[in-house]
């Protein structure tokens, strides 16, 4: 059995990857390289670079690597970029997973893990956010992810064998903690990864998004879960999946909320100086909070957070970032 990761040399993929390939998994990365790093992906993996949304390259990778379930990270990923540029994110998170699933359906690959967004949820649901409030989302990433969403269920709907698990992550943040990847994407916008830029010396500042949100200090509350408790999440839908799971949707995160003036204080306490900070405006389709229930998935799959300490994050990210561009 082999699994297929797309967008495996991406920050989120390329842990994923190593967390498969760590237990003996044989897996099989697509990507695209636009956006993703060939030098992050685990070596005992097998690398086809192409485009998710390429018909007939899928059909070839599932008859020839005997594909019994597929990973599905790949697309875009930036809210602000998101309302400028809509079309595309629809073009490239949508239509080419339309695509990945029909070649799923048609080559009879029943395991299918989707990598969702808490931002599908509406800014008025209740806090934290359990699987079942309102979807509404309010960029075109985040309908973009429910629109796959949907997808998703109606397929599972008209063909009993396909399974598909939807996990909606909250802020994915940090680096594996034996340093082989981490996040490298060019021009990020994660509040850690760029903190830890500024603190390196290669940003000037920080820019702070907004501080008039209905918040205790002013900004927006987000929760951050660490890669590798994200990825631990992701074996155990697998597991459960190859053990005769049915569909479903999971929400990953722990449960708490830390505004980004509280992020911030806590990499200055890491690397002990404060950084240089700017306050602006709002950025579009940023919501102001967005808090995890993680019951459903502790409960159902036995999920046990192991790295949930705000300073372990931001050291390994820190960290990561250092060796990285040294």
């Amino acid at each position: 059995m082999t699994v297929l990761v797309t967008g495996g040399a991406g920050y989120i993929g390329s842990h994923m990857v190593y967390g498969l390939a760590d237990r003996g998994e044989r897996v099989v990365v697509l990507d695209n390289l636009s956006t993703g790093n060939r030098s992050l992906i685990s070596h005992s993996a097998t690398l086809v670079e192409g485009d998710v949304g390429d018909e007939a390259l899928l059909h070839r990778i599932i008859r020839e690597h005997a594909i019994d379930a597929v990973v599905h990270f790949a697309g875009s990923i930036v809210v602000p970029e998101s309302v400028a540029e809509p079309l595309r994110y629809y073009a490239n998170n949508t239509s080419k997973t339309r695509t990945l699933i029909e070649a799923c359906v048609e080559e009879a690959v029943s395991r299918f893990i989707f990598s969702s967004s808490a931002t599908v949820y509406s800014t008025n649901a209740k806090q934290p956010l359990s699987e079942e409030e309102a979807k509404e989302p309010i960029s075109p990433y985040a309908r973009s992810k429910l629109m796959t969403e949907w997808m998703l269920e109606d397929t599972a709907r008209a063909y009993a064998f396909f399974k598909p698990v939807v996990l909606r992550y909250f802020n994915v943040a940090g680096a594996d903690p034996k340093g082989r990847t981490g996040q490298s994407t060019p021009h990020a916008t994660h509040l850690i990864k760029v903190a830890s830029q500024v603190a390196l010396g290669r940003r000037s500042h920080l820019e702070l998004f907004g501080t008039d949100y209905l918040t205790p200090d002013g900004t927006c509350i987000r929760d951050y879960i660490h890669i590798t408790d994200l990825i631990a999440a992701h074996l155990l839908v697998l597991d459960a999946l190859r053990s005769g799971a049915s569909s479903t949707s999971y929400n990953v995160g722990y449960g708490r909320g830390l505004s980004v003036r509280e992020v911030i204080k806590g990499l200055e306490e890491v690397i002990g100086r404060s950084l240089p900070v700017v306050e602006t405006v709002r950025r579009a389709g940023d919501p102001p909070v967005l808090v995890c229930n993680p019951a459903k998935l502790k409960s159902e799959l036995g999920w046990k957070p192991q790295h949930e300490d705000l300073h372990e994050i931001i050291r390994s990210a820190y960290d990561w970032e250092r060796r990285f561009n040294s």
